[in-house]
């Protein structure tokens, strides 16, 4: 009874979840004050528990699936991934290996060949389903990191001559920074590559830098490359930096977390041109395909060199068919895995490739066309390219040249917007500059929503003088 009541309030809440305040409008502390200080000694009614759920909880949550959140990027779910997603907690399986479910090893090696087709990848990379990009990531530079030490950093440690270097943009994702801290290579050996003025990684300053370092004995290890940075969707020239890498061998990760999924759309796999240099590629699911977090898909050029970085084989988990199957454990940082395939199964197989396609060029058509409302709104100013279907733009009165009066008006208007309930947005520094971003990407998002939020933009901006 206590399923079904709740199945009830799942499918109220998609039919209304754009009625809600987008962004939660608790206070700090609001929520932790109401709830019971003592662990309760004895068991509580389901009744009880969900009616607190819904009074004290709810209110304290910001609603990713409302089609008015424009923040960050989408962090999107669908109703076939909703009804996976509660058939993978009922089966409450741990898919470590083959032989702890079959199905599941099976099923995610079947979702990674239709991946690797759907977004047109070499046929020769493989991978697998982690948890997110980071993590991802993180398994790519540590695979970098063994292959230029032969494995031998696994076995001894960093040695004093082995100072590596890695390479990313100053636009690439905050990660980069986390990733080469947890690696041992330390965020003094990250060199942040300049950018052009559409704030993409520039491919010959990179190659100067790496000359740079080669000169005086470091060793270049990895290089990072991204499709859409968090920023601006940035598009890094995947080509020119992936002949660098080749010319002097290192490994090239290619970050496309949040753009990757609209290599789905042959029209827009210029942005991958050159992936045939790539050593490993990461794309998100859980942001532009549908999909419930989390659901982050690594593709590797060797598998041997992942496997090899993280396999470990403890007498406990040895089983006569390990020789003839895939055991994921060993493809990434985590043992225990969430049988994450099944939901990626339910959504390609419900929207169909083409449904996808259809929901991905709506999202950048309506983007274009309040690009068009920008451009001619002579208050308004657009901060960067608008290669897919997020919008740097800052309001900008034609009176007004001070920047840091136009900074502060952009971030009085961001908090009166967010205050509204009505849309949620966030902001980034171009060129030092505050700026607003407007991602369009979620899952039942209508071009309606965009143009009541347009007309929200614009009479909060009038208010401010």
């Amino acid at each position: 009874m206590n399923a079904h009541q709740m199945v009830d309030w799942m499918a109220d809440f998609f039919e209304h979840v754009e009625k809600y305040p987008v962004k939660s409008q608790v206070k700090p502390g609001e929520v932790y004050q109401q709830l019971p200080a003592q662990v309760p000694a004895k068991g509580e009614q389901m009744e009880a528990i969900f009616q607190d759920f819904q009074q004290i909880i709810m209110p304290g949550m910001t609603h990713w699936q409302s089609p008015n959140f424009y923040a960050y990027f989408p962090g999107n779910n669908s109703y076939p991934s909703i009804l996976a997603e509660m058939l993978t907690a009922t089966l409450g399986a741990q898919c470590m290996i083959w032989e702890t479910s079959p199905s599941a090893a099976e099923l995610e090696e079947l979702m990674m060949q239709w991946l690797q087709e759907m977004l047109g990848l070499p046929a020769y990379m493989t991978g697998t389903i982690q948890d997110t990009a980071s993590s991802a990531t993180l398994c790519a530079i540590l695979s970098a990191r063994e292959r230029m030490s032969d494995f031998q950093i696994n076995e001894t440690g960093f040695q004093t001559e082995n100072q590596l270097r890695l390479y990313c943009s100053s636009q690439t994702h905050s990660s980069i920074d986390k990733a080469v801290k947890i690696a041992g290579i330390g965020r003094s050996n990250l060199v942040k590559i300049g950018v052009d003025e559409a704030y993409a990684m520039k491919a010959e300053a990179l190659e100067v830098a790496i000359k740079k370092d080669l000169a005086v004995g470091l060793i270049p290890c990895c290089v990072i490359a991204t499709i859409g940075t968090t920023s601006s969707t940035a598009i890094d020239p995947l080509e020119a930096i992936g002949k660098i890498c080749k010319k002097y061998n290192i490994w090239l990760h290619v970050d496309a977390a949040y753009a990757g999924t609209a290599l789905i759309l042959p029209e827009m796999r210029w942005m991958s041109q050159g992936m045939e240099f790539a050593d490993s590629f990461v794309f998100n699911p859980h942001k532009w395909m549908f999909t419930n977090f989390d659901c982050s898909v690594y593709f590797v050029k060797d598998k041997e060199a992942l496997i090899r970085t993280f396999e470990i084989m403890p007498e406990y988990l040895k089983t006569e068919v390990d020789e003839h199957v895939n055991n994921y454990r060993d493809w990434g940082i985590a043992l225990g895995r969430r049988f994450r395939a099944l939901k990626l199964w339910f959504v390609i197989r419900n929207f169909g490739v083409e449904g996808i396609q259809q929901r991905l060029r709506q999202h950048i058509k309506w983007c274009k066309n309040q690009v068009d409302r920008f451009e001619a709104a002579p208050d308004f100013e657009l901060m960067a390219p608008t290669p897919l279907n997020l919008i740097c733009f800052r309001f900008h009165p034609l009176h007004i040249q001070d920047e840091t009066i136009l900074d502060q008006l952009n971030e009085q208007l961001l908090h009166h917007l967010n205050a509204s309930g009505k849309l949620y947005l966030t902001h980034t520094r171009l060129n030092g500059q505050y700026v607003l971003r407007w991602a369009m990407g979620q899952t039942y998002l209508k071009e309606r929503h965009l143009l009541d939020s347009w007309e929200l933009i614009k009479e909060m901006s009038e208010r401010l003088f």
